[in-house]
């Protein structure tokens, strides 16, 4: 095992300026000794050390993870200012706002710190260090030692390094696992919990193309909100209280306005979510056919009927648009995906992979004996269908579908101290359920979650195997005859859940002999047993699964000997570095590596879900009043791509040129490279980026928020 961690970095180091500049997801502490000579080769002006540091103030003491991860944001100013991206921050806009203070269709702009609104559960958490403590993982373990054993040996571990790097700080820690677990890395964090809203355009800008132009090139969104970090007056992390003061960072941002032409140096700290670079063909197969199918086919129903709903008034566009527009990136996604997959043959490159990777294990016999099941494991792992397609389906119609359903799981604590029968407890579990009832119903329609119970439902009935089926079910199909409509109308009836007065009532006076009753809990009851159904067969298909994948990779990176290698995406801090510069989708088809203005003009519709705009921004056009915003060609600049590697996670990454100063805010991929998680397309993939001069121009000239803009460190 030692001998092939050697292996793995001293492939590391001896090839990393072989790779192409686009290309790679990198641990910043590893820049230093991997990428370094080549990003300075391009242009780059700082050292590793100005990038990560432990001992100084860095870059990456400007980077944070926004909710655990979901996105990320940069601090621009010494009183702790975010950026991120508008669809970052679009369920916090939403929650603040109403039919009176519509901040969705107006945006809002905080004049004085007073004015910036607190965001209950919002998070951003900074990286404090990274470190390899793979040898200490591993200790004790080798080729021989059992998936079981290698596994308790390994949490054993774990759990060691853990406490020891925790300590008595307040700091988070966690070893997580690289490269399919064949390295180990331990991040130390700390999570700042007073988020509070700044400001935020109108959606009209901060959205406009909506989902007709999701994942695609050209835009000319201006896609960003901002927020402020607070904390207790001692500068920790603290829970929100009108004491509380900004915090005052490590590093923030200085912002450019130097603008972007092609081929120029950019570089992007952020938090990608997930990759899966190194899938097999097998696995490529379960996404598209039953991963993305099914997330198609359930989304496209859910969202039809959100869109109906959203569609017949103010207050309910409000209610459900943060729901409509996670749910349809998603889907959009998944769409994206199934079709560039096929388009650039990944398929096929990945057979030819597994080829090359066969016949190299059959070239020596002791690579027969360690890699020769390899393949054939992962391939037994997808053998198995039904339980795979019910796990899927479990997670869109079970848990993501009606909301109702995992709502109501959420009494089970008090469920179980009725059955204790102790008052008080009873009463403590009754007022904590109580605390959660406006955060849903604020947002929640029980006619259309129950449009969406009634066609999911039917949808699950008749596209999983009988064993995984919930036991209420069967009573839409016996009682009911199949009619999924006129049952879960009862079902919503009957029980106390979709109707806050009646949940209230029975929070007043809970009883176990009404709650055992009710006919939603018990859905949900037989749904949880299903889903553990579900979990035995999947767990027991897929056992060998995990350690053949470690395996695959194992191998692939001893067989590539003259290639480097980085570890996919893991919600961990990223660096990638490229250029600015145009794009070639498709013969004949050239697209220019950057938007203006004008375009937004163009494109705009009066009254149009996606493109309507406010006529305030189509004035300052005509009137071409862009100030200090202004590009060379006296335009003004709105959007750029890049050929920086980034997936979800990234979204609202900071965009910096050569010598580490804010040019843009990451926010978008395109849509030929849609296969670009499972396959770097070099040649197609692109980072769409908002100009950080158009974020300006708005908060200055647009909103009127100049203060915000004074608080920056300008580079002009």
């Amino acid at each position: 095992m030692k001998k092939l961690l050697i292996t793995i970095f001293a492939f590391i180091l001896l090839f990393a300026n072989q790779v192409k500049a686009d290309e790679g997801m990198w641990l910043p502490s590893l820049v230093g000794k991997l990428n370094i000579d080549k990003m300075h080769s391009m242009g780059l002006k700082l050292s590793a050390e100005q990038i990560y540091s432990i001992n100084n103030s860095s870059l990456k003491d400007a980077v944070v993870a926004m909710d655990r991860g979901s996105c990320t944001a940069e601090i621009v100013s010494a009183d702790g200012l975010l950026l991120t991206n508008h669809h970052c921050g679009f369920g916090e806009i939403q929650k603040h706002s109403s039919v009176e203070h519509d901040y969705l269709q107006d945006g809002f702009w905080a004049q004085s710190h007073d004015q910036e609104l607190p965001n209950p559960g919002k998070s951003v958490t900074f990286l404090v260090s990274m470190e390899d403590v793979t040898s200490r993982v591993l200790d004790g373990i080798s080729d021989t030692t059992s998936v079981a054993s290698r596994r308790a040996k390994m949490a054993d571990a774990i759990a060691v390094i853990e406490k020891q790097a925790r300590g008595t700080t307040k700091y988070e820690v966690s070893v997580r696992p690289l490269f399919e677990a064949n390295i180990f890395y331990l991040f130390i964090t700390e999570t700042f919990r007073d988020i509070r809203l700044v400001g935020t355009p109108p959606q009209s800008i901060g959205k406009f193309g909506g989902e007709t132009d999701n994942w695609m090139w050209p835009r000319h969104t201006g896609d960003f909100s901002m927020f402020r970090i607070y904390c207790a007056p001692d500068g920790k992390p603290a829970n929100y209280a009108k004491e509380n003061v900004p915090y005052h960072p490590k590093h923030h941002l200085p912002v450019s306005l130097k603008g972007v032409q092609e081929n120029d140096y950019a570089m992007i700290l952020g938090y990608p979510g997930r990759t899966n670079r190194y899938l097999t063909s097998y696995g490529l197969k379960n996404t598209m056919e039953v991963v993305n199918n099914i997330r198609i086919k359930a989304r496209s129903a859910k969202l039809e009927i959100i869109r109906d709903y959203m569609a017949k008034g103010d207050k309910n566009r409000i209610q459900y648009a943060s729901k409509f527009a996670i749910s349809s990136n998603e889907y959009k996604y998944s769409v994206g995906q199934n079709l560039g997959l096929p388009a650039l043959h990944v398929t096929g490159k990945k057979l030819a992979i597994e080829k090359e990777f066969t016949d190299w294990v059959n070239l020596d016999p002791a690579r027969k004996v360690k890699y020769g099941n390899v393949l054939t494991d992962i391939a037994n792992a997808y053998r198995s269908v039904d339980d795979r397609i019910a796990f899927e389906y479990s997670r869109e119609v079970l848990l993501e579908g009606p909301e109702i359903f995992k709502f109501s799981l959420n009494i089970s604590s008090l469920h179980n101290e009725l059955r204790s029968n102790d008052k008080e407890k009873i009463k403590e579990a009754a007022n904590r359920f109580k605390a959660s009832l406006d955060g849903f119903y604020n947002d929640y329609d029980a006619q259309t979650d129950l449009k969406i119970a009634a066609v999911l439902t039917k949808m699950y009935a008749e596209n999983v195997a009988t064993k995984y089926q919930p036991s209420f079910l069967a009573s839409a199909t016996r009682k009911y005859k199949g009619d999924y409509l006129a049952y879960t109308t009862q079902l919503y009836k009957k029980s106390i859940f979709p109707e806050r007065q009646k949940l209230e009532a029975f929070l007043d006076k809970p009883s176990l002999k009404i709650l055992d009753k009710d006919p939603v809990y018990n859905a949900m009851i037989s749904m949880m047993e299903a889903i553990k159904i579900i979990g035995v067969d999947y767990r027991q298909s897929t056992a060998g699964l995990e350690n053949a994948k470690k395996l695959f990779v194992a191998g692939l990176n001893e067989m590539n000997s003259d290639k480097t290698i980085y570890p996919d995406a893991n919600s961990s801090m990223r660096l990638t570095y490229g250029r600015v510069g145009d794009c070639n989708p498709r013969d004949g088809v050239h697209y220019s590596y950057f938007t203006t203005l004008k375009g937004y003009a163009e494109k705009g519709v009066t009254g149009d879900p996606d493109f309507d705009f406010p006529q305030q921004l189509i004035d300052m056009y005509h009137a071409a009043d862009y100030g200090r915003y202004a590009d060379k060609d006296r335009t003004l600049h709105t959007c750029f791509t890049t050929n920086n590697d980034i997936t979800g996670g990234n979204s609202g990454s900071p965009v910096m040129n050569a010598n580490g100063e804010l040019i843009g805010i990451a926010f978008d991929g395109n849509w030929e490279a849609m296969s670009g998680d499972i396959a770097y397309e070099p040649d197609l993939q692109k980072c769409i980026n908002v100009d950080i001069r158009f974020v300006l121009w708005i908060i200055d000239k647009y909103a009127g928020a100049k203060h915000l803009v004074d608080e920056m460190t300008i580079i002009e």
